[in-house]
């Protein structure tokens, strides 16, 4: 049995041609029991890995690829939590080294954080360097360094890799045949040669050696990685041997929110429901109506029950800060349906007046974390985030990412470029779509800008574009999507420094962070309340 240990997703950008979920899915249908996803320096594709492994059926071994300052690449499998920590530490300090999506780490680097992991070194050709290199790696990870055994479809590729066997057994290295995938199926060939082109900004007459010498970095059955490595055996066996020792899932990842109490011995409930009744006492100075009495006791009960009593708590004191400091701030969204909210100040829906429905919020039936957006003067807003930061600490507050997708303007632009098409046939085909359309370029829109459909550069110009669309192209940051961690954050996730100074971000963005029941706070940002503060100031001017 064999199991893929060097996977590269499209989440490691402009290189890998696959969607994690075709990986898989296409992996269970080959009979490919596990696959090791290793994107090059990031864990961004991880949780999607994730959630297509489970869909599966095929099992995740979580991982990643560094490519380290001098020159060498390793791929590291943590096999236990402890190691996955360390991983996202080692990640964060090389993308805090070099700024936003880059990392820079060397081997003393990764040393430092190797306990607990599985290395896979990726060697060229077996010679002086590789012999120099292979002294020090094992000395550092012992029984669980390896040497990757990757056919490249070259002149003497057995006598290379009988070379390579040979120098890893004599460093106590062990072999391991890996195929190196970059697409889940062969037809992804062409769109990984653009991809490539696109990345090293050449057009694809122009690539050359740039691109990909051989045409098999896909995914195989196992029958066919036995005969294809029947001189190494051994070498295709011991990948179910590191699957079974690498028992890391994302799934053993426990988030923990923020305690928030400031009095020792009070529990977050306690401290919420004791804001909830003197905010009510302020709401309702005359008494408190008898309904929202029962609603407030409904809400608090659900809260406690879903253990959601932080949460509330970090909004309500974001709140106070914002409006200490006269920062304009409303709440909005489904948390309008919480007479809590409403009695805390977050919202300004009364539910004396109003039929809320506190399940459309939060609910026991969908097990969904809450999710209160706030929003607050645009001019002002860094105040706040920034008071997040001091606050929480930079190793306990981060910003989600947002992970910027090819629309198809983008991709035909692209690609466009890198089939070497004029641009202003390029021109004339976006003018025919939809600047958010994620649909592709119908071949009746080539014709109608007078294009000859026939033309075999322009259909495949097309039929690429559409696979590109929906591609990950980079991440960004989420306009004020918090994710705030009770211990350090860089244990569950890498962190890197964002493109706007004295911000960071995590790797994962909304859709990641639902997917592990992380809880997000959002902080954003509305023009309208800067015009309303600035037409308070003019009314109160022209009175005075």
């Amino acid at each position: 049995m064999y199991a893929e240990l060097q996977v590269t997703t499209n989440f490691s950008f402009l290189r890998g041609a696959s969607h994690p979920d075709e990986l898989f899915r296409h992996a269970a249908a080959l009979g490919i029991p596990a696959l090791g996803v290793c994107d090059r320096n990031t864990l961004a594709g991880l949780v999607r890995a994730f959630v297509a492994a489970q869909e599966s059926g095929v099992r995740l071994v979580a991982g990643c690829r560094l490519d380290l300052e001098d020159g060498c690449s390793i791929l590291v499998y943590p096999q236990d939590r402890p190691a996955y920590s360390r991983l996202c530490r080692l990640l964060t300090l090389g993308k805090g080294r070099a700024g936003k999506g880059r990392c820079r780490l060397t081997f003393a680097d990764l040393a430092d954080h190797a306990a607990g992991m599985t290395a896979i070194l990726l060697p060229d050709a077996p010679d002086a360097a590789l012999g120099a290199r292979l002294a020090p790696f094992a000395d550092v990870f012992g029984e669980d360094a390896h040497l990757a055994l990757t056919l490249r479809r070259r002149p003497g590729d057995a006598d290379r890799l009988e070379a390579l066997s040979a120098m890893a057994r004599g460093a106590r290295v062990a072999p391991v045949a890996t195929n190196d995938v970059l697409y889940h199926e062969p037809r992804r060939r062409i769109l990984q040669d653009v991809v490539t082109a696109i990345r090293e900004h050449v057009t694809i007459d122009e690539a050359g050696f740039r691109k990909t010498r051989f045409a098999d970095r896909h995914l195989k059955p196992p029958a066919e990685m036995a005969r294809l490595f029947a001189a190494h055996p051994e070498a295709v066996e011991r990948s179910m041997a590191i699957v079974g020792r690498c028992r890391f899932s994302l799934a053993d990842l426990r988030y923990q929110y923020p305690n928030e109490v400031s009095m020792p011995g009070v529990t977050p409930q306690q401290e919420l429901v004791r804001l909830t009744w003197e905010g009510a006492a302020q709401r309702y100075p005359q008494g408190l109506p008898a309904k929202t009495r029962r609603l407030l006791a409904h809400e608090l009960g659900l809260i406690e029950q879903l253990g959601y009593a932080p949460y509330f708590l970090t909004v309500n004191a974001i709140v106070r800060f914002a409006r200490s400091r006269g920062i304009l701030c409303q709440g909005r969204g489904s948390a309008a349906n919480s007479a809590v909210c409403y009695v805390l100040g977050i919202t300004s829906i009364d539910p004396e007046h109003n039929n809320l429905l506190f399940e459309r919020f939060v609910s026991t039936a969908r097990k969904e974390p809450p999710d209160i957006d706030v929003d607050f003067e645009h001019e002002r807003r860094e105040e706040v985030i920034q008071w997040i930061y001091g606050t929480y600490g930079r190793d306990r507050a981060a910003l989600t990412a947002t992970v910027i997708r090819y629309r198809t303007r983008g991709a035909l632009r692209d690609v466009g470029k890198a089939m070497g098409l004029p641009e202003d046939v390029t021109a004339a085909l976006s003018g025919q779509v939809w600047g958010w359309s994620m649909d592709g370029v119908p071949e009746q829109a080539a014709a109608t800008a007078g294009l000859d459909i026939a033309d075999r550069r322009l259909r495949l110009t097309l039929e690429l574009t559409r696979e590109l669309t929906g591609f990950p192209r980079h991440l960004s940051q989420h306009p004020g999507g918090f994710v705030l961690t009770d211990d350090r954050l860089d244990d569950l996730v890498p962190i890197e420094p964002a493109a706007m100074e004295n911000r960071q971000v995590i790797e994962w963005d909304k859709d990641d962070i639902d997917a592990l029941k992380f809880m997000k706070v959002d902080v954003l940002g509305l023009g309208m309340l800067g015009c309303m503060r600035r037409a308070s100031i003019s009314c109160a001017r022209r009175r005075a």
